[in-house]
């Protein structure tokens, strides 16, 4: 006979707070009252530090440095320097990482750079149910490069890596479901088959413990905007491992990527290292507000912080089995193979999101029947998990999603 587990009460998710060592990050962020955020997996939370360096860098440093800043104020090494700090939340070298354009812009780069790398090898494998601009870039590289880029079922990925194929490019933590993949193990896999692999870090960076160079990864991508809390349209980053740097060729050659790009010769000479996946001039400001947000991971332990992760994410799954009918899991129960999201599905899963939107509950939702929670780590407390499923439960009893302003679809899912 199956015993039930005895149900978890408000008081025991207070007690989790008051045990949590990373309690105090939160007062790191600016969160409106009456709001649980348990979005930051598509943007992140604002970060105190944040608001004072922005109006620093507006009114001072371009207002009265104005084009000064760019030596006075170190604008002009700040690529590599905010790449530094993330670099060490990835398990990169600081000379590993560099902050430029979006993800899908780097994406393209590193794609393009490892077909070069593997003549004679013209296929790119990717994931059927990745985050579909991975999957629209590689596709748009292959008719670029006259490759093939295929996308298989999650399971079918390992097996299909064989001497003909260039590239691996997988996304590490699904952007739907939270399922992890085996990092170390797929990148093993490929190597013995000669091939190269991308990793796009998106819902890793910031969330989890990552160690690309111990997994010896080839490429990586990620955003600044989720949990690195660096704003809407935060530049992303690449990671090219040291050892493929000096043969690296990607298809922009912009200026900044020049070894000497204040000599404004007409010929292309690439720099050295991680500063040819550079291309233009940086969003200044963007990379500033990023910059700042990076600071909230001062002192954080990776490893305390996934151990929350896992916490607050068990006590999700935990908390919707014991309250709620009606909702299937999307994500793994077991939390090795899970990001720091859990999905839910329902028939009328956008009406419901919209529904927990307006209480105060904010989480996304993506098609056909998605209800995706972020929990990040820094911010979100266990009484909000709880108060969380509290309201989904209300919401459901009261069929409150059922009212027709909750229908209606905007733009923004």
């Amino acid at each position: 006979m199956t015993t039930r587990p005895k149900p978890v009460t408000h008081e025991e998710a207070a007690k989790l707070d008051g045990d949590d060592p990373l309690a105090s990050c939160r007062d790191r962020f600016l969160l409106p009252p009456g709001v649980i955020y348990l979005d930051g997996n598509s943007l992140g939370a604002l970060p105190r530090s944040v608001a004072p360096r922005m109006q620093r860098a507006i009114e001072q440093e371009w207002g009265v440095g104005l084009i000064r800043s760019w030596n006075d104020a170190d604008w002009y090494p700040a690529p590599q320097r905010v790449g530094g700090r993330i670099a060490a939340l990835v398990g990169a070298a600081a000379d590993e990482v560099v902050c430029a354009d979006s993800t899908s812009v780097n994406l393209f780069k590193v794609l393009v750079a490892a077909l070069r790398m593997r003549p004679g090898r013209r296929r790119i494998i990717g994931e059927l149910g990745d985050f579909p601009t991975d999957g629209y870039v590689a596709s748009g590289v292959a008719e670029l490069m006259s490759a093939e880029f295929v996308a298989l079922e999650t399971d079918a990925v390992p097996d299909a890596i064989d001497e003909r194929v260039a590239i691996v490019s997988l996304t590490h933590v699904n952007y739907k479901t939270g399922r992890v993949h085996d990092m170390a193990g797929i990148t093993r896999r490929a190597h013995a088959a000669g091939a190269l692999v991308v990793w796009d870090l998106c819902h890793t960076a910031g969330a989890m413990p990552c160690d690309l160079n111990g997994c010896d990864a080839d490429f990586a991508v990620g955003c600044g905007y989720k949990y690195l809390n660096g704003g809407p349209g935060a530049p992303a980053f690449v990671y090219v491992a040291k050892r493929h740097q000096s043969e690296l060729r990607q298809p922009l050659k912009g200026w900044h990527g020049h070894a000497r790009p204040f000599a404004f010769v007409d010929g292309y000479e690439i720099a050295p290292g991680i500063d040819r996946m550079l291309v233009g001039t940086a969003s200044q400001l963007s990379l500033i507000a990023l910059e700042a947000a990076l600071e909230a991971f001062d002192g954080v332990d990776m490893v305390a912080l996934r151990r929350k992760s896992v916490a607050l994410t068990d006590l999700f799954i935990r908390l919707t089995d014991q309250e709620l009918a009606g909702f299937g899991l999307a994500s793994p129960r077991d939390a090795a193979q899970r990001g720091s999201q859990v999905s839910l599905t329902h028939a009328q899963g956008y009406a419901i999101m919209q529904a927990l939107i307006e209480r105060g509950v904010i989480g996304d939702y993506r098609a056909p029947d998605i209800l995706r929670f972020g929990f990040a780590a820094l911010y979100v407390k266990f009484v909000d998990v709880w108060n969380a499923v509290a309201t989904l439960k209300d919401v459901m009893a009261t069929k409150a999603w059922m009212a027709p302003r909750f229908q209606q679809r905007k733009a923004v899912t």
